[in-house]
């Protein structure tokens, strides 16, 4: 790197900071850019000779402010940015807003205007968007992934290379553990977004098997393998595919446990809190509710949390379910009731 372009990276980083935030300490500038407050502050003359309007405050404390007003220039972005933009320009395409258009296109013009360092990178970045399921198997957001791991995992997709990475699996018991030591061989697909969690999407050469890999778990491996030719997803599209893995089914887009009940509610006290299952009216204090889940266990515990009566339509798996719940729950009254008499609860 010349020092030409050292110098203006830099005042694109200072700028960049200034924007951020109404006053910034000088030390604290000197800091996040790793360099000396001495040469902040010739950083700071040199964008006002650029006709940037910067104050300076005195003191031990002093600091910079950016005046409100300023012209900055059009696109001012250093490297996560572009691909932070690239990220959500993309998504919004998905979010059903009536943007989809509108969002191609500011994609469009802002990786025109871009160096073609980030322009690489910007292309670089594909993935999916996928609804994520309403019922219990939406477990909400999950560690952050890096945008080198997305870059990683969507250089791979594109260049149907198969990947190696390790892969965790919090929580697995010990014969589970073994069975995924060593790294994973996949052939990558798709890179996948839904709900807050990155996931990709490929075929586990060692399982023989499509499976969707959590992107948060993912630690690559280098160097890539060979090229594939790639596999058709099964079924209609990705979407389906993914959101039929999301509700534990290895076939279409259902929840392999369906079964109906009678709530004895009102029927829109349920409708809030029915995710993508059925409620009908049956009065003024009871409706049905037709809902699904990846068991029969974990369907009978989603209904119970409506506290109210419940009556099982079927099938009489569901009600089954229920029976094995309320013994588990009465094992652990019992278990509570048993440590409070000995005093081993507080």
């Amino acid at each position: 790197m010349t020092p030409t372009t050292t110098t203006t990276s830099r005042l694109l980083a200072l700028l960049s900071l200034l924007q951020t935030r109404r006053d910034w300490p000088g030390q604290l500038l000197a800091d996040r850019l790793g360099i000396s407050h001495r040469t902040v502050r010739r950083d700071v003359d040199r964008l006002r000779e650029m006709g940037y309007r910067i104050q300076a405050s005195m003191g031990p404390d002093g600091g910079y402010r950016l005046d409100a007003g300023s012209e900055l220039p059009p696109l001012l972005f250093d490297d996560d940015q572009a691909i932070a933009l690239a990220v959500a320009l993309q998504a919004a395409g998905e979010s059903g807003a009536g943007i989809e258009e509108a969002a191609e296109r500011a994609l469009t013009t802002v990786r025109q205007v871009m160096p073609s360092r980030l322009r690489h990178r910007i292309d670089a970045i594909r993935f999916t968007v996928v609804p994520g399921s309403t019922g219990l198997g939406n477990t909400g957001s999950g560690a952050p992934v890096s945008p080198d791991l997305l870059l990683t995992l969507s250089a791979a997709v594109r260049a149907h290379e198969v990947l190696r990475f390790d892969y965790a699996r919090p929580g697995r018991a010990d014969d589970e553990a073994a069975q995924d030591a060593g790294p994973r061989r996949v052939e990558p697909h798709h890179v996948v977004s839904s709900h807050g969690r990155w996931y990709l999407v490929g075929w586990d050469l060692g399982r023989d098997d499509w499976r969707v890999f959590r992107a948060d778990r993912i630690t690559p491996r280098t160097p890539n393998g060979p090229r594939f030719t790639p596999r058709a997803i099964p079924g209609s599209s990705l979407r389906d595919f993914v959101s039929a893995r999301f509700k534990g089914s290895d076939g279409a887009d259902v929840w392999p446990c369906t079964g109906r009940v009678i709530i004895h509610l009102p029927a829109d006290a349920v409708v809030p809190f029915a995710g993508d299952g059925t409620v009908e009216d049956l009065g003024p204090d009871r409706c049905s509710l037709e809902s699904g889940s990846w068991s029969w266990v974990a369907l009978a515990a989603s209904l119970a949390r409506f506290d109210a009566d419940i009556d099982v339509v079927g099938p009489p798996e569901l009600a089954e379910a229920f029976g094995v719940l309320a013994a588990r729950f009465a094992a652990t009254a019992s278990t509570m009731r048993a440590n409070r008499t000995h005093g081993t609860v507080e």
